[in-house]
């Protein structure tokens, strides 16, 4: 099973069965865990009938069964290891999932110190390894040979596999962020630490290619039931490493750019200003649009207001603003890869940046930041 925590993506649909929340994040389920847990306990009957010859074929599906929903429950764990953690240093998740090869904690925004970003890893794997001691312990205290001693020691066995699995230094599993983290603290540099867990991932992908060749080699009994796990895990360990090499050279700020040279001067009119005077009045500028209590009711959206000016020139340009939301709010002295991060991961066209009192100092758009990073 794998499992890991992704960061700084953009805000996703939700998709897939609602469990619940936690702490406001929601928990879901994806379509392709059923096809997972039906091939767990296509898999998971025939163990049963050769350790417990006793048992009848009831006994083993319902062994089987209970089996799946432990260890998506104890997936589920690791995972909430990974959110609630994430969330107590401050950085916002956007949902939990689990989905056929294990679960994934989406992590909102990058964290901005290695100690975090170690952090939060870590989180996950210690979750499974007291999840393994614990059925260990129990299994101890049950008559040996039964189905529930049977149920608890491959409960037990599962989450220190998932514990293990998880440790491997390659992105994007947790032995490779903690990795990056590891090499980021020394380095200053949380490009060379992802670097790093890139070629993490590519050691680990070989070393589960030859393990499920040597057991192709030796005929293995296990052989195609390896074959099979190797494959998938090096093929979603191969694609994260990819997409998490990606995702930082996005994130790189361009040498010698400063924010001031991307944001758009910024004029303040009243919110109900005729959305056609607000209009000509911009030329190129951002505008805020104020109310008549001084509160600020949005940014004006141009292709929007546009759009309303062509049927109504007249309408208050409030009509055409899009919301100033927390994370749609800059400050001037924020270091050029947050601010990559930030727009990366917000739905907003727009952005209003402030200096430290609170002033309004601009605006930067979506495509002005896109503009200078392909640059």
């Amino acid at each position: 099973m794998a499992t890991a925590s992704r960061a700084h993506q953009p805000t996703p649909p939700i998709g897939g069965l609602v469990l619940g929340r936690v702490s406001g994040v929601p928990i879901l389920l994806a379509p392709s865990w059923w096809f997972g847990a039906a091939v767990i306990v296509l898999l998971y009957v025939p163990l049963v009938e050769r350790l417990l010859p006793s048992a009848g074929i009831g006994t083993a599906f319902a062994l089987a069964v209970a089996f799946a929903v432990l260890l998506a429950l104890s997936v589920l764990l690791h995972e909430l290891g990974h959110c609630l953690v994430a969330l107590r240093l401050g950085l916002p998740v956007h949902r939990v999932r689990l989905y056929l090869l294990g679960g994934l904690t989406e992590v909102a925004r990058t964290p901005s110190q290695p100690r975090q970003e170690g952090v939060v890893a870590a989180a996950g794997p210690l979750v499974s390894v007291v999840l393994t001691v614990l059925p260990l312990g129990v299994f101890f205290l049950l008559e040996p040979g039964t189905p529930l001693a049977l149920l608890v020691l491959q409960t037990a066995v599962a989450n220190g596999l998932v514990a293990a699995s998880n440790l491997l230094p390659g992105l994007p599993l947790d032995g490779g962020r903690m990795l990056r983290a590891g090499v980021w603290a020394v380095t200053g540099r949380r490009g060379t630490g992802t670097r790093a867990g890139v070629v993490g991932a590519g050691v680990v992908a070989a070393g589960l290619a030859w393990w499920a060749a040597a057991g192709l080699a030796a005929g293995a009994e296990d052989r195609w039931l390896r074959l099979g796990v190797c494959v998938l895990m090096a093929w979603f360990i191969v694609v994260g490493a990819g997409a998490e090499l990606l995702s930082e050279q996005r994130r790189r700020w361009p040498d010698g750019v400063r924010l001031a040279d991307l944001v758009r001067p910024v004029l303040q009119l009243p919110a109900e200003s005729p959305v056609a005077d607000a209009l000509a009045a911009s030329a190129g500028r951002g505008v805020v649009l104020v109310r008549a209590d001084g509160v600020a009711a949005g940014l004006l959206d141009q292709k929007a207001a546009t759009a309303l000016a062509a049927v109504s020139p007249l309408a208050p340009a409030e009509r055409a603003a899009e919301p100033i939301r927390p994370e749609t709010v800059l400050l001037d002295s924020d270091p050029g890869e947050e601010v990559a991060d930030r727009v990366g991961t917000t739905a907003a066209f727009q952005f209003l940046v402030v200096d430290a009192e609170g002033r309004p100092a601009g605006v930067l758009r979506r495509e002005d930041l896109r503009a200078a990073l392909g640059r």
